[in-house]
């Protein structure tokens, strides 16, 4: 009974072998082909517009800050007590909504840029899943050029892997 059992777990073990060698792996280099995507390039263009209008607002608020600061040098020593409290708390809230509004910009900015490539990394993660899916591959592993670590592997060979970044490419009509 014994050497059955252990004629079944070395049949077991060698399925699984000849499995594990027929599989296939590649490799993409999203990095190159995202910023290729006539997609990526309008998003940075309205991310760029939607930040230097922010931007603006916040100019603004400078200049008016400016604006009161140097009335309110001017004439403080002019000021009665209750006025000069008065516009300091004025230039005190001003520098106030500025930073509140740094703050709001700089979470719009992010939430703007995530709104606007996430379709576009979509896009080229479904054309991967298409590429892989015709070509048979078992994974594909996201790569920045034949670096290991950007695999987020403790090692690959990059000989062994098939590169479908052209494929890629191809299929989303980018040169």
């Amino acid at each position: 009974m014994k050497k059955l059992m252990k004629l079944a777990m070395v049949a077991v073990l060698a399925l699984s072998a000849t499995t594990a060698f027929g599989q296939k792996f590649g490799r993409v280099d999203l990095a190159s082909i995202v910023p290729n995507m006539p997609e990526y390039q309008e998003a940075v263009a309205n991310l760029e517009t939607y930040g230097k209008d922010l931007q603006d607002q916040l100019e603004q608020i400078m200049v008016e800050f400016n604006t009161l600061y140097a009335n309110y040098e001017k004439s403080a020593a002019t000021m009665t007590d209750s006025v000069r409290q008065l516009k300091e708390r004025e230039l005190a809230e001003l520098q106030q909504r500025y930073q509140d509004f740094s703050q709001i910009a700089q979470q719009d900015i992010q939430r703007k840029e995530t709104e606007l490539m996430t379709p576009i990394y979509d896009k080229a993660n479904e054309a991967v899943k298409k590429v892989a899916s015709e070509g048979g591959y078992t994974a594909i592993f996201s790569t920045a050029g034949d670096q290991p670590s950007s695999a987020g592997l403790a090692y690959f060979d990059p000989a062994t892997l098939t590169d479908i970044t052209a494929e890629v490419k191809k299929a989303l009509n980018i040169e």
